[in-house]
This record gives structure tokens, C-alpha cells and sequence, in this order.
């Protein structure tokens, strides 16, 4: 399917049009033959070397713009009649692998001396980076101009009604923008359009009817558009009956066609249409079904081929049923994320005797339904990822090769999936190519004569369950292109695993390799001398180790190598990287390697991707580190480097998307450069020795971790004039920060992690901190701020952390906490001066896990709505990923989404300790040195996932809790130094998991529980109870009871009614029993009047029987 599959096509036909008008054909013979003595005219010249010094050229697009003839620059055509400027070519493009990065483009904002170019007919800045600038209304002065591709340039704004004005146009493609607004109705005047394009943009409202004037459209692409249909019954579709050209049609996720059923009737009369995308427009079976009168009638064009009914709703046989009624040519048919279920029709393969491609990913289809497809004779690709496949894979591959389909199917997409069994043979579909077995639950081994389909060029069994070694069978694949293997369990010496692949004709074909995340050892073996065809080789995460002898090579075409997370050894130089002019990837960390590279080294690549993490690189930061223009990913950090940062060096932060050097010992002051960090990465500086003010071009990044180092200044960073609209990760802890923060924090608009900890700013909590809305984690910790928290930060509704504590704040514990921040799940106030009672307000904190209030002069009593906090009374608290996340408006796109880490400062078993990310250890309740008072509520036993109970060092007074045994969860639990009296309650002894228990400095009284649990502890956890007894404590000795088995003596609650009610229940027997029976033995007359009264009944009783 063309489209989906290049996001910048140029349709063939468009481009053989454009090349039979004359003009194109002077351009043409211009680009091919002698121009004569015509050359490029100087005012021409002049134009684009204004554009070429308005651009930032990272990648030297424009190198060859410098000498006298602009006709001969790269990018530019000439007349070679007049030597007007033709034709400008300048697009970037995009490589396409693992890391998905940019390999060339121009930045910056296109100059107006441009409009020189009277004479241009072709204009191509596709995959340019023109951010925060609009489209140019003066090309609209480009009146001879056929061809103009402004796509994934990143413009904004709207579009320009002037284009409207260029009537030779016959392509316009400004696909992936981020352009707003409506589509002008002007472009209705573009009589001779061919092809236009308007997809991921922001565009809206109803679609001009003055586009059905485009009678020579041949392709129309609308996706992602937001179109209103003002009357609501489709009649806004009406201007399509009149594109009697068209051929290509998408309008996915643009449309309502639950609502607008003519929209069905306008495609229905396009005679021509081949190709039609209907992605997301609330297609389903109930739409089918509901609209079978107004449809009856309705049938797709004869001439479609291509058929996207994606991100839509509906069961197998409805939708097949209906598919066989209104189509019967189709080619290419797409179903992916269409929720279907059920059986499939039995004559939906007699039906589609021409479809090729079949997609039908991310549904729920089983097993049994492939037997449908078997049959579909002309069927070369197949695609089921990521549905509810659970059989066994030799089962799966018999019943699609029990058709006629064996014979055809060239492509099969089985991943993400559950399929079990073992990979034994996969030749019954003999002529497949592409073979995607990943992410499922195969198992076992491989075995030495597997059978493979003889053309087979791409196989991948990555992140199953596969063990043992690599056959040899594999290595005789001769067409063999790609093989992952990786996310295995394949064991074996590396070098022979390699021997085993390149024993055969493979070796040669070989391209990409992938075996990380395994078990491999051994040394590494010459690579270049074994695959010569090797473009990508992961090694990641085994168990190779060694020295990386001195003498190996690697291939020369090679663009990935990826080594990270193993235990090689040894000395990297450049003579290892001499011959690879390719490579764009390359991955050595979490190794003991040692880069030892001359100072004056020029490295034959240009690498995109640098990931050094833990190597040794130092002392000093590489001068070969200069050459690397292109860099999108940079970690050097924890290299041994002690140095300071030069602007060339920051120069490449220009281009990054992330940037690591934590962990080493950079110094000094870094300048305030005037430098554009275009990427917006996520930078880390953390754990070194920067000082001075924290520089003002940082504030373009995304994330930027600070933290550890000696940064003194943060007013020029935070109250910059521009608005840092981008910065969602702000840490600058542990520095030498002082002073009051600058209160400019609505400067930023996306900022949604804030941790200035662990410095020593003083005064009050800036009040435009609240203006960060987006706020999600906020933490102030250990520092000295005094005062009340500022109100605004009602505002901060998102917020899941709030930790203030370790300061000098005061003032009531403030109720909007509870009432306005529902989404908390941490709140530390710990080590403050707040006065008064715990608001009841908090309690409406239901997804509240870790509650801190510990070292603060606050009185009253525990409060029972405590109870609320379901977050720890179950289990499933948790878990929602958008919990951690946060979006930001992006390059790529109008938002882009980043994790943070939740790290906060516990004291845990008497000591400060930290946690990241780990939810079961945070559940807990910290109420220690306040000056509570009351009871323990018995309504906390009911909180049963808490790990960790404080309320040591208060004025609580009562007994613990019987029940406290339902706290099953619990880990640590300090009540000591409070006024506590009664006995220890047997239930604690059922809590296992407790490795951590104080009751020291109470008033409990009898013996200790027996159990292996209480008498584990020291006798300091029981110390200070006068009454207390047994062990760990002395033994006690009067009137010790008999100890039963705990299942047998735990008491409940009201075990005190229950003894008081056996008492009188004793007491009245004992009364009513001497009151009668000692008045039959003392009293005579009573006695005898007694048993003549029993042998009257007696009597009475045996005549009734009888």
C-alpha cells in the first residue's frame, strides 16, 4: 500500500506528468548535458546564498554552494536556455532502524530574498526543521511553480490562502505539520492539481466545497483532519461527486461515518478510486447493520484495490459478509486494531480472488480462524501479530498450509502472540521470505535438522523462551538477510555459535544479526572476515568476556554495533574502527573496555548514536568527540573523565535528543552560550562539579538533571525572558542553591517534576510555583523554607508527590491538600512546625500510599477516616503507567510523552534510606514525635497492604488493637514512648513478615505472645513495660497460664464482654441452683411436698403413654 508505507511519496504518475511539459524537459537536459556559457544569473545567486546563510547546515547539504555558478551547486537545476533557477531540491530525509533518527536536514527560517526565483517550478524541503515558523506567503510569487513538498517540516500557523494563487501547480504536499486552522477554500483554484496531501496536521472544520473543483485530483489525503459536518447527515460530502479522477482517497480519523452515511454513497461513484483509507471513522457492525436499507443498493467501485478499514469496530462475520458483497477486487486489504472477533466466513476466501496483503493485527482472532485464509490463492502476505493465537505453532503453520495459500504466501506475521510449542519445522509454507515468530511462549531447542523454507531472507524468534545452541541449518539459508534471535535463552561459546551461522552460504547474505539479551560467552571472534555483508550486530546483555583482542575487525559496511552490558576487557583504539565509514551506532557500555585513541584522530564515520556508559575515557574529554556533527544520542557518563566542558562541546548538544555525563568530574562554570538545543533532549549533568549560575540555553531541554554539583545561581535560569514551553523534568538538588528561589515559575509550561531537595534555599515557597499546573511531583525537601505552603498550589491538581519535609514551615496542616489534590499518592510534611489537629480533609486522599507527618508539634487524636485510604488497603493500587508520565508539547508531534522516577527519602528500620519506584515498600503511615493523644483506632487493621506503621514518640494511650494481626503486610511497626497499657494481643504473632518491631516505653502489661516472630526480636523492643513478661523479657513465673496454640487462644476485641458475661452466667447458676436445690435439702416439709409433686407427674405422664 503506497501510502502507508512512505510518509513523503512522489506518486510515479505526478512525476512522469511533470516530466513531459516542456519545461521540465529543459530542466532535465540542464541536469544531464552541457549548459553552454549559460550560467545562473547573479541575483538568482545571490537569493540562495542568503537562504544558505539563514540556514543552519549540520550536515553540509549546502557544501558545494560556493562557487561562481549557482547551476552546478547541489540541489539546484538551471534552464540551460536561460539559467533561470528551475528546480531547488533540498529535502532531508530519515534513516529508518532501531533508533528512528534523522540523518539529514536543514534548519532555520527560509529568508524573503528567496522570491528571486521567479522561474522555479520544483520545490522539494520535505524533512527540513522550520519550527515555529509558517509557511512563507511569498511563494506564492512562484507563479510557474508545478511541484512544492513542504511535508514533515514542522511549520505551524496556517496555511497561506496565497497559494491558491499558483495555478501550474500539480503536487502539494504538506503532510506532518503542525499546521491549524481550516483548509482555505482558495486551493479550489488549483484547476490543475494532481496530488495533495494535508494528513497529521491540526486542520479542522468543514472541508471547502470548492475542492470538488479539483476535476485532475488523483489523490486526495485528509487523514487525521477534524471535519465537521455541519447538518450532521453527510451532505458535506457532496463535493466528492465531482473528483471523477481520483484514484487515491484517505480520510482516516477525520470522520464520523456512524452519522454520515452519504459520505459511503459519494465514494461509492468514484468510478476510478483504487486506493481508499477509512482509518478510525466509527465504522462498526451496528453502522452496518443499522444503515443495510440506505446501503442495499451500495457498492465499493470496481476499480478499488486498496482497502483501510483500520481502528474501526467490528466481528468477523458481519464485517466479511459484508466485505464480499461490496468489493470483490480487492489487492490490499488492512484491518488492524478492529476489535475482532468471532468465526470468519466460510466464503470470504472464494470472494477475494485477488488480495495479496491481509492485515488483521492487534485484534482478538484465535487459531481456528486462520483455516479461513488457506485458501486465498493469491494471498503473499499475512500479518496476526499481536492478537489471541494460543496453539501450538506446527498446528498454526498445518492449517494455513492445508490450502492452496501454500503456494503463495511469501510474508507471515505470527508475533505477539501466545504460541507454544517448539520451533521443529517451519517448511510447510515453502515459500515464505519473511517469517516474525517474536514475543510469544515458544520453547526449547532448536534442533540440528530443522527444515527452512529454501528462499527465506528475514527470520524473528526474538523474546521467547529458546534455549540451547544455534544450528548449523540456519547457517545454510542462502537468502538469509535479518535473523533475531535475541530476548532468548541460547547458550553456547560465541565464536562457535558465528562458525555454526557462516558455515554456509549465509555468511554472505547476512545483514543484520541480533543475539542480545542471552546467555553467549567466549571471547569475540573477526567479524569482518566471517559476514563481509553485516550492516547491524547486537550483542547486548550476555555473558561475553575477555580481552577484545587488538588484532579484530569489524565489516566494513557496518552501521550498528551494539556490545552493550557483557564483561569484555581490554584496550579499544582507533586501528578497531579504522575501516567502518558507515557506522551510525555504536554501544560499548556497561563493559571494562578501555578507549586509548590518539589526540589528533579523525574518525572515518559520523555517528548518531554514542553510548559509552561505564567505559574508561578519560581523564580527558576526547578532541575526536568534535568531529561527530550529527550525534542524536550521547552517555559518556561514569568514564573516568575530569575536565572542563569547551563550547564545541556543547555545540553538540545542539543536535541531541539525550545527552548523559553524569558521574564524572566535570568542572567549572558553564558559559551562557548562545545556543539553540533544537532535539529538546533530556540532559543529565548530574554527580560532577559544575558551578556558577545554571546557564540559560538549558532550558530548551526536555528533562534536565542537575543534581550534585555546586550550582549557586538559579535566578537567570528560572526567570529567563523567554517562556521555557518545553522543560517538563527540572532536578537541581544537592547543590549549594541559597537564598530565596526566584518566584518566575509560570515561565514554564510543561514543567511537571520539580526537586530543588537538599540545598539551602530560605524564605516562602514561591506562590507561581502553582502556576505549574502540569505538576506532578514537587519536592522541597531539606532545605529551609519558613512560612505557610503557598495556596496556589491548589492548582497543581495533578500532583502524585509533595514532599516538604525537613523544613521550617508552620501553620495548620492545610485542608486543600485533601480537597484539591485527589491524585496524591506520597505526602512527606516530616520534620516541620505544623501545629494543630490532622484535618480530616486528608482522608479524601483515597490513592494515598505513604502518608509522613512525623516530627511536627501536631496534637489531637489519630483520625479514624484514615480507613480511607484504599491505596493501602489493596493490592491493586498502582499500577497506571500514566501515573509516572507526562507529556509535553514536541517536534515530533503536538505532544510527546516522558517517564520520571518517583525517589523519596524514607526513614526506614531508624535510618534515612532511599526508594525509587518501588510502590510495596512506600505503603505506610508515619504519625512519630508528634503529640497525639487518644487511642490507637481500630479502624487502621482494616489498611491491611500497609508495610510500615509509626506512631512512636506520642501521647497515645489504650490498648493496641486486638485485630492487628490482619496487618499481615506489615514489615516495620513502631508504637513505642507512647502511654499504652494492656496486654501484647495475640493476633501480632500472625504477622510473618515483620522484621522490625518497637513497643518499648509503654505501659503493657502480661505476657508475651508466644510465637517465632515476637520472641525473634531484641528485649529493647519490649524494654520500659513494668507488667511486660516472657521472652525475649524475663520468664514469668505466678500464675502463668497454659499456653494453647495461637489458632486457638486469639482474641477478639471484645474479649472483655465476653469473660464478664461467662462471670455472671457462673454466678447466676450458682444462685439459682443452691436457691432451689438447698432449699429440697435443708427444709423437710418442701422436700416431701417436692417428689410427691414428681410422682403426680410421673403418674400422669405413664397413663397418657399407655
Amino acid at each position: 500500500m503506497t501510502r502507508m508505507n512512505n510518509l513523503n511519496p512522489v506518486p510515479l504518475m505526478v512525476v512522469l506528468l511533470l516530466l513531459l511539459q516542456p519545461g521540465l524537459l529543459l530542466v532535465c537536459d540542464a541536469a544531464g548535458g552541457a549548459r553552454g556559457e549559460v550560467k545562473c544569473l547573479e541575483r538568482e545567486r545571490q537569493a540562495l546564498l542568503d537562504f544558505k546563510a539563514a540556514m543552519v547546515d549540520d550536515y553540509g547539504m549546502l557544501s558545494s554552494w560556493n562557487s561562481h555558478d549557482c547551476c552546478h551547486w547541489n540541489g539546484v537545476i538551471c534552464s540551460n536556455l536561460t539559467g533561470h533557477v528551475q528546480t531547488l531540491n533540498l529535502h532531508g530525509y530519515y534513516i529508518t532502524n532501531e533508533y528512528s533518527y534523522q540523518d539529514r536536514f536543514l534548519r532555520g527560517k527560509i529568508p524573503s530574498s528567496l522570491v528571486e526565483l521567479q522561474h522555479l517550478r520544483y520545490l522539494n524541503l520535505n524533512s527540513n526543521d522550520f519550527q515555529d515558523h509558517h509557511i512563507p506567503e511569498f511563494f506564492a510569487n512562484f507563479t510557474n511553480l508545478r511541484y512544492l513538498d513542504l511535508s514533515s517540516c514542522k511549520f505551524g500557523g496556517k496555511i497561506p490562502s496565497q497559494l491558491g494563487s499558483l495555478s501550474h501547480l500539480t503536487y502539494l504536499n504538506l503532510d506532518f505539520n503542525n499546521l491549524e486552522g481550516s483548509i482555505p477554500y482558495q486551493l479550489g483554484n488549483l484547476s490543475k492539481l494532481q496530488y495533495l496531501s494535508l494528513w497529521g496536521n491540526d486542520l479542522q472544520g468543514k472541508i471547502p466545497s470548492q475542492l470538488g473543483n479539483l476535476s485532475s485530483l488523483h489523490e486526495l489525503y485528509l487523514d487525521g483532519l477534524k471535519i465537521h459536518d455541519d447538518d450532521g447527515n453527510g451532505d458535506g460530502a457532496q463535493w466528492l461527486t465531482t473528483l471523477t479522477s481520483l484514484t487515491h482517497l484517505h480520510l482516516g480519523f477525520a470522520l464520523n461515518l456512524n452519522r454520515s452515511y452519504n459520505w459511503m454513497y459519494s465514494i461509492s461513484n468514484m468510478s476510478r478510486l483504487s486506493e481508499l483509507g477509512l482509518l478510525d471513522c466509527d465504522i462498526s457492525d451496528h453502522y452496518i447493520s443499522s444503515q443495510t436499507l440506505k446501503l442495499s443498493k451500495f457498492k465499493f467501485p470496481n476499480s478499488l484495490s486498496v482497502l483501510d478499514l483500520s481502528y474501526n469496530t467490528f466481528t468477523f462475520p458481519l464485517l466479511f459478509q459484508w466485505l464480499s458483497n461490496v468489493t470483490s477486487n480487492l489487492v490490499e486489504l488492512y484491518l488492524y486494531s478492529s476489535l475482532l472477533g468471532g468465526s470468519t466466513s466460510n466464503h470470504f476466501d472464494v470472494t477475494m480472488k485477488s488480495l495479496e496483503k491481509l492485515d488483521l493485527s492487534s485484534n482478538e482472532i484465535k487459531g481456528g480462524n486462520l483455516k479461513s485464509f488457506a485458501n486465498i490463492c493469491t494471498l503473499s502476505s499475512l500479518n496476526v501479530a499481536d492478537n489471541s493465537l494460543t496453539e501450538h505453532l506446527e498446528s498454526i503453520l498445518h492449517n494455513l498450509s492445508a490450502g492452496c495459500v501454500t503456494h503463495s504466501l511469501q510474508e507471515l506475521d505470527l508475533s505477539k502472540n501466545q504460541i507454544t510449542g517448539t520451533v521443529s519445522d517451519l517448511s510447510m509454507l515453502p515459500f515464505l521470505r519473511r517469517l516474525f515468530l517474536s514475543q510469544n511462549q515458544l520453547r526449547g531447542k532448536i534442533p540440528d535438522n530443522i527444515r527452512f523454507p529454501s528462499q527465506l531472507e528475514d527470520l524473528y524468534m526474538e523474546s521467547n523462551s529458546i534455549e540451547g545452541v544455534i544450528p548449523k541449518s540456519i547457517g545454510n539459508l542462502c537468502s538469509l538477510e535479518s535473523l533475531d534471535l535475541s530476548n532468548n535463552t541460547l547458550t553456547g561459546e560465541l565464536p562457535v555459535s558465528i562458525q555454526h551461522l557462516s558455515g554456509g552460504c549465509a555468511r554472505y547474505s547476512l545483514q543484520h544479526l541480533d543475539l542480545g539479551n542471552n546467555q553467549f560467552n567466549g571471547t569475540l571472534p573477526d567479524f569482518s572476515s566471517i559476514f563481509p555483508s553485516l550492516i547491524t550486530l547486537a550483542l547486548s546483555e550476555n555473558k561475553l568476556n575477555g580481552k577484545v583482542p587488538e588484532e579484530i575487525r569489524f565489516p566494513s559496511q557496518l552501521v550498528t554495533l551494539i556490545m552493550n552490558s557483557n564483561s569484555l576487557e581490554g584496550v579499544i583504539t582507533e586501528s578497531h574502527f579504522h575501516n567502518l565509514s558507515k557506522l551510525k551506532v555504536l554501544d560499548l557500555s556497561g563493559n571494562s573496555l578501555v578507549l586509548k585513541i590518539n589526540h589528533g584522530w579523525i574518525p572515518p564515520f559520523q555517528l548518531q548514536v554514542l553510548l559509552l556508559q561505564h567505559c574508561m575515557l578519560g581523564p580527558y574529554l576526547p578532541k575526536w568527540l568534535k568531529t561527530q556533527k550529527i550525534l542524536m544520542q550521547l552517555d559518556i557518563s561514569n568514564v573516568g573523565i575530569s575536565d572542563i566542558t569547551a563550547e564545541w562541546f556543547w555545540a553538540l548538544s545542539t543536535r541531541q535528543d539525550k545527552m548523559n555525563i553524569s558521574y564524572n568530574n566535570f568542572t567549572g562554570i558553564i558559559p551562557d552560550f548562545q545556543l539553540r538545543l533544537t532535539e529538546y533532549p533530556s540532559i543529565s549533568l548530574a554527580a560532577n562539579q559544575f558551578q556558577g549560575s545554571i546557564p540559560l540555553f538549558l532550558r530548551s531541554a526536555v528533562s534536565l538533571d542537575l543534581s550534585n554539583n555546586k550550582f549557586s545561581d538559579l535566578t537567570s535560569f528560572v526567570c529567563g525572558n523567554s517562556t521555557a514551553e518545553r522543560l517538563g523534568q527540572l532536578d537541581i538538588s544537592n547543590n549549594i542553591l541559597s537564598g530565596q528561589i526566584p518566584n518566575c515559575w509560570g515561565n514554564f509550561k510543561s514543567l511537571a517534576y520539580i526537586d530543588v531537595s537538599n540545598n539551602n534555599f530560605s524564605g516562602q515557597v514561591p506562590t507561581s510555583m502553582g502556576l505549574a499546573v502540569e505538576l506532578r511531583v514537587l519536592i522541597l525537601r531539606n532545605n529551609n523554607f519558613s512560612g505557610e505552603l503557598p495556596i496556589s498550589l491548589k492548582n497543581c491538581t495533578n500532583l502524585v508527590m509533595l514532599d516538604a519535609g525537613e523544613n521550617k514551615l508552620s501553620g495548620i496542616i492545610p485542608p486543600w491538600i485533601g480537597s484539591s489534590l485527589q491524585q496524591l499518592q506520597m505526602l512527606s510534611l516530616r520534620k516541620n512546625i505544623f501545629f494543630g489537629s490532622v484535618p480530616s480533609a486528608l482522608c479524601s486522599l483515597t490513592r494515598l500510599y505513604f502518608l509522613d507527618l512525623s516530627v511536627n508539634l501536631i496534637k489531637g487524636q489519630v483520625p479514624k477516616c484514615f480507613k480511607n485510604f484504599t491505596a493501602m488497603a489493596h493490592e491493586e493500587i498502582t499500577s497506571d503507567p500514566e501515573d509516572h508520565s507526562y507529556t509535553v508539547p514536541h517536534i515530533y508531534g503536538p505532544l510527546y510523552g516522558y517517564d520520571y522516577d518517583i525517589i523519596t527519602l524514607l526513614m526506614w528500620k531508624g535510618a534515612e534510606q532511599n526508594f525509587k519506584n518501588d510502590k510495596l515498600l512506600l505503603k505506610g503511615i508515619d504519625l512519630s514525635s508528634n503529640q497525639l493523644s487518644g487511642d490507637i483506632p481500630s479502624e487502621l487493621v482494616n489498611l491491611v497492604e500497609l508495610v510500615s506503621l509509626n506512631l512512636s514518640r506520642n501521647n497515645l494511650t489504650g490498648r493496641i488493637p486486638w485485630e492487628i494481626g490482619r496487618l499481615v503486610s506489615l514489615d516495620f511497626l513502631d508504637l513505642s514512648r507512647n502511654h499504652l497499657f494492656g496486654s501484647i494481643p495475640f493476633s501480632l504473632a500472625n504477622i510473618d513478615r515483620l522484621s522490625m518491631l518497637d513497643l518499648s516505653h509503654n505501659n503493657l502489661s502480661g505476657m508475651i505472645p508466644i510465637g517465632t516472630q515476637l520472641q525473634s526480636f531484641n528485649a529493647t523492643s519490649y524494654e520500659e513495660n513494668q507488667g511486660l513478661c516472657g521472652l525475649p523479657l524475663e520468664k514469668c513465673f505466678v500464675n502463668e497460664p497454659h499456653q494453647e496454640p495461637l489458632a486457638k487462644t486469639q482474641k477478639h476485641e471484645h474479649d472483655d464482654f465476653i469473660q464478664a458475661f461467662f462471670v455472671s452466667m457462673g454466678l447466676g447458676f450458682f444462685v439459682g441452683f443452691w436457691g432451689i436445690f438447698g432449699t429440697i435439702l435443708f427444709n423437710r416439709s418442701c422436700r416431701h411436698a417436692y417428689f410427691r409433686f414428681l410422682n403426680k407427674l410421673t403418674d400422669k405422664v405413664a397413663t397418657r403413654w399407655h
